[in-house]
């Protein structure tokens, strides 16, 4: 453990964050004192990161109450944003079908208890080994679906971490101070004078 040899860099390895600092807010979200050429530049450089058109729902997505239903949230916090491009329409809708599949095997996992349930008030009206087979085939579907809804929110992770990366690295990209109209800075000015 890193931190237990060295205390002084233990606020390092917190969550996973290794020291790394904070990506780039969108400029319409950074709040203090910008300069007019720096929102200017951010500006510009946000909106170069996007292709100005919409993300659509997948007729599959919008066949599935939840998906549908889901895919209209995140939707709407894209647009929010100003990230509702299509770029994205990959990985949203299948983050929504995935959430989709979760539901139906988490369904399925209800269904199965509901059967073990039963064929535990049954059991002495049955031979044993019968009930044996049967609550061993019930627990190998319901362990199954536990599987299956494991891999799915995996998947939903992944999907959501690299999500957040490619915007933090695009964000990363954009410059945080204008390389012309620097006039417009006033601290720059006063640098500028007190030098002259």
């Amino acid at each position: 453990d890193c931190a237990k040899f060295f205390p002084k860099i233990k606020i390092f390895f917190r969550g996973g964050d290794f020291g790394m600092g904070r990506p780039s807010k969108p400029i319409h979200l950074v709040k203090g004192h910008r300069t007019k050429a720096e929102k200017n530049t951010r500006k510009k450089a946000e909106e170069s990161l996007m292709t100005g058109i919409s993300f659509k729902e997948w007729p599959r997505v919008k066949n599935n109450e939840i998906a549908h239903k889901t895919f209209g949230i995140i939707k709407k916090a894209y647009k929010e944003i100003k990230k509702d491009d299509v770029l994205f329409e990959g990985i949203i809708n299948t983050y929504c079908l995935l959430l989709s599949e979760i539901e139906y095997f988490e369904e399925r996992k209800v269904k199965i208890q509901q059967s073990l349930d039963e064929l535990q008030d049954k059991k002495f009206n049955m031979e044993f080994e019968m009930y044996i087979k049967l609550q061993s085939d019930l627990l190998n579907l319901f362990n199954v679906c536990d599987k299956k809804i494991l891999e799915k929110r995996k998947m939903m992770l992944e999907i959501g971490k690299e999500n957040v990366m490619t915007i933090a690295s695009a964000m990363r990209s954009i410059p945080k101070k204008p390389n012309e109209e620097i006039d417009d800075d006033p601290m720059a000015n006063l640098f500028k004078r007190r030098g002259g």
